[in-house]
C-alpha cells in the first residue's frame, strides 16, 4: 500500500500543500513549527478519518477558515484509490473514487496506517485504555466484525450505565442489558487473545533487531474471565459479584472495557521496572509487529514515525533505519534527518 500523493487545504497550518511521495523511505524534514506532524496527521487521517492527536475535526480547520480537505492518490498492487475527506464545523464527508463512505471499517480497508508518536513511549506506564486502543483499532483493520462486536458492546454497555444512574434500578432491563454484555464481550475476548498470541513470535523478532541484542520479551493479556466451556456461566458470575460495587459507584466496573495487557522484558514488567529507552524500542516494536502480520505484500500498511529518531542514539537510529528498509512505505518526520536513498520533502515555515 502506497500513497504516491498528498493535497492539502487549510489542514492546521498549511492552507495549500501538494506532495509526491516514492516506495520505500521518506523523510519529512523542517524547522520546529514548519508542520511536519500536520502531514503525518493527515497521512493518518486517511485511515480512520480521525486525528491520532485526539482532538475534535473542529481544531484541525486552519484558523479563520469553514473547512479542511485533504486528497491523496494510493495505490494496493494494481488498484488505485483517490481519496478525498472534506472536514467541516458540521461534520465530515469521506469519497473513495466519488462514491462517498459512510462506515470507518470501510475507509479502513482502503488505507492501512501504522503509527508511532512521541507519546508512545508512555505506552506501557499510561493508561490501560491506549493499550486497549492499540488492540481494538488493529484487530478492526484486520477483522472488520471486530469493529461491529465493540460498536455493539459500546452501545449496551452505555444502556447498562444509565439504567445503573437510575434512582430506581430496573432490575429486569439490569439484567438484559448484562447478559447482552456478556454475549459481545465473548468473540472479542477471542479476538484479543489470538492477536496477542500471534503478534508475541513478531515483536520478539523486531525487538531484537532494533537492539542487537537477546532479550526475552512476552505480552500478557488479562480478560476479565478466561474463555473456556463455561464462559457464560463465569462471566455472569463474575458480573453478579462485582453487582454491588456497580450500583454503588454507578457504573459497570468489569467487562472487556477494563481489560489490559502487560509487557515483560526478561521477566519484569517493562512499564514498572523498564528504561525509558527500553520503553521507547519495545513499543516501538510493538506498535510496528501488525505490519507482519498481513501476508498479503500489496495491503502492507503504510507506515509513520512521528519524531521518533531524536531520542535514539547513533546505533539504535542505524538498526531502525536499516530495519524500515524493508518495508514497502514509510514516513519519518524529522527537523534535519538524512537517509541515503530516502526521497526527503523539506518544508518551511512559509506554507
Amino acid at each position: 500500500m502506497i500513497v504516491q500523493s498528498l493535497s492539502v487545504r487549510n489542514f492546521r497550518n498549511h492552507i495549500i500543500k501538494d506532495l509526491k511521495f516514492d516506495k520505500g523511505i521518506n523523510v519529512i524534514t523542517g524547522p520546529n513549527a514548519s508542520g511536519k506532524t500536520n502531514i503525518a496527521e493527515a497521512i493518518y487521517y486517511l485511515s480512520l478519518a480521525r486525528s491520532f492527536r485526539g482532538v475534535d475535526d473542529e481544531e484541525i480547520i486552519r484558523e479563520r477558515n469553514d473547512f479542511s480537505q485533504i486528497d491523496a492518490e494510493v495505490i494496493e498492487g494494481s488498484i488505485k484509490r483517490n481519496i478525498r475527506i472534506l472536514i467541516t464545523k458540521k461534520g465530515r464527508s469521506v469519497l473513495v473514487n466519488g462514491k462517498k463512505v459512510s462506515k470507518i471499517s470501510d475507509l479502513a480497508k482502503c488505507v492501512n496506517v501504522l503509527l508511532f508518536e512521541p507519546k508512545d513511549v508512555m505506552l506501557f506506564r499510561g493508561s490501560p485504555k491506549e493499550r486497549r486502543n492499540f488492540l481494538d483499532i488493529n484487530l478492526s483493520k484486520q477483522f472488520p466484525i471486530y469493529l461491529d462486536y465493540i460498536s455493539r458492546y459500546e452501545k449496551v454497555l452505555r444502556q447498562r450505565n444509565e439504567i445503573l444512574k437510575s434512582e430506581k434500578v430496573d432490575q429486569k432491563l439490569l439484567e438484559a442489558s448484562t447478559e447482552l454484555l456478556v454475549k459481545y464481550a465473548g468473540p472479542i475476548i477471542n479476538y484479543r487473545a489470538m492477536f496477542v498470541k500471534d503478534i508475541n513470535d513478531i515483536l520478539i523478532k523486531i525487538t531484537r533487531t532494533l537492539t542487537g541484542v537477546k532479550e526475552k520479551i512476552e505480552i500478557t493479556y488479562r480478560p476479565f474471565v478466561n474463555m473456556s466451556s463455561d464462559y457464560q456461566k463465569e462471566a455472569l458470575e463474575a458480573f453478579k459479584r462485582s453487582l454491588d460495587n456497580d450500583l454503588r459507584h454507578k457504573a459497570t466496573s468489569i467487562g472487556i472495557h477494563r481489560e489490559d495487557i502487560s509487557v515483560s522484558l526478561n521477566g519484569k514488567d517493562i512499564g514498572t521496572f523498564g528504561s525509558q529507552g527500553e520503553n521507547r524500542l519495545v513499543a516501538l516494536a510493538l506498535k510496528l509487529s501488525p505490519y507482519f502480520m498481513i501476508t498479503d505484500e500489496d495491503k502492507k500498511p503504510i507506515v509513520v514515525l512521528d519524531d521518533v529518531m531524536s531520542e535514539l542514539d547513533k546505533d539504535h537510529r542505524e538498526q531502525l533505519i536499516k530495519f524500515l528498509s524493508k518495508f514497502a512505505q514509510v514516513f519519518i518526520t524529522d527537523t534535519k534527518l538524512e537517509i541515503d536513498g530516502a526521497t526527503r520533502i523539506e518544508l518551511t515555515k512559509s506554507n
